[in-house]
């Protein structure tokens, strides 16, 4: 009696110790805007691609895009920015609509750029970015759509996006 409680015991110790991991998501559609918080200092939340996850202004290592509102001429325009210190985008086109962004996003296949810009500027719905990350890594990123507004007297910015990872630094983008 006293060895089957110790194989159940056992057992059971042995299972619940066992957790699946899950693996990083490459792909989604996201959202990140510019409210800032307060914690021992000022952030914001940018988005990791190889972490899948948004991540605040304040961490090491931090997010691999922002959204900022530029607020220099007399209409506000948003774009996205990195914190590598190299040009890091490339818009790939800026569609009409939803359905020929999506199928550009969907057909985009492989990485091919001569001239990196040091921001995604100006940031539209149906447009197509890729983003090359301090580490070579890219990302293909679709707008889905964007806020820029005024919220209590503070210029906002929001915007979603669909993403597709490369992980592994090769031009090509995995399928689905």
């Amino acid at each position: 009696m006293k060895k089957m409680v110790l194989i159940v015991l056992a057992s059971l110790l042995i299972f619940t110790n066992c957790t699946k991991k899950e693996p990083t998501r490459t792909s989604g559609i996201d959202t990140i805007d510019n409210i800032t918080y307060f914690s021992t200092t000022y952030y914001n939340y940018g988005f990791s691609f190889s972490g899948a996850k948004l991540i605040a202004t304040s961490t090491n290592p931090g997010p691999d895009i922002t959204i900022y509102v530029n607020i220099d001429n007399i209409t506000p325009r948003l774009t996205l920015q990195s914190n590598n210190l190299k040009p890091s985008f490339f818009i790939v086109g800026d569609f009409a609509d939803e359905t020929t962004a999506k199928s550009a996003f969907d057909n985009l296949k492989t990485v091919s750029v001569a001239q990196w810009q040091d921001m995604a500027d100006p940031l539209n719905a149906n447009q197509v970015w890729i983003y090359k990350s301090g580490n070579d890594t890219y990302t293909k990123i679709r707008i889905v759509s964007t806020v820029n507004e005024t919220r209590q007297g503070v210029a906002y910015g929001e915007c979603t996006f669909q993403w597709v990872y490369q992980p592994d630094g090769s031009s090509t983008f995995p399928g689905k």
